[in-house]
């Protein structure tokens, strides 16, 4: 069975921090080279790019969290992270994990994982 399964979601304070992680799992992951990365959707908005990352290392980072946020991987494990620092209110969203196999052949979503930054 395909899966990319997140955990690390909740509520912190603005300037905290929190760390997301996805694991993939399934044969295609063993047999294809891929890209992941995280998604957002805040309420009334469409989803956006947060962070992705090739499995070289190769790092793409949205401007809005640039310097705040960190994604990183291990190959090994098929696992992603997304290292969250000084957390704003606008961070809140839910957080998708995204896998993009075989140079988008396969594009698989994991269920989402809510962040809410408030006091």
């Amino acid at each position: 069975q395909v899966q990319l399964v997140e955990s690390g979601g909740g509520l912190v304070q603005p300037g905290g921090s929190l760390r997301l992680s996805c694991a993939a799992s399934g044969t295609i992951f063993s047999t294809y080279t891929y890209s992941m990365g995280w998604y957002r959707q805040a309420p009334g908005k469409q989803r956006e790019l947060v962070a992705t990352i090739t499995r070289g290392g190769r790092t793409n980072i949205a401007a809005s969290v640039k310097g705040r946020f960190t994604i990183s991987r291990d190959n090994a494990k098929n696992t992603v992270f997304l290292q969250m620092n000084s957390l704003k209110p606008e961070d809140t969203a839910v957080y998708y994990c995204n896998a993009d196999v075989d140079g988008g052949r396969f594009v698989l979503w994991g269920q989402g994982t809510r962040i809410t930054v408030s006091t």
